[in-house]
């Protein structure tokens, strides 16, 4: 079984503050996250080595977004990427 199986998604916004690296300036910046949550119960058809990855997998969420645009030059740049992945 694919690990997507386990759990429920849904998409979600959250606001972060961001420097542009080409003029400095400092904004807050909407992000698109993908919410993970576990399901209640296995699915159907899942085998033992499935019920031993269910019994240890967390809830969390996974960045879709990975650049954002500068809102005073208007220039492309990345999120830093080591804010890709949140556990909750």
């Amino acid at each position: 079984m694919h690990e997507r199986e386990f759990f429920n998604e849904r998409p979600e916004t959250k606001s972060g503050i961001y420097s542009c690296p080409h003029c400095g300036f400092r904004g807050e910046y909407a992000v698109r996250w993908i919410r993970r949550t576990r399901k209640d119960r296995l699915p159907r058809g899942a085998g033992e080595r499935d019920r031993a990855l269910f019994a240890k997998l967390r809830n969390y969420l996974v960045r879709v977004d990975d650049t954002v645009v500068c809102q005073k030059c208007r220039r492309r740049f990345e999120i830093p990427s080591h804010q890709n992945l949140a556990f909750f």
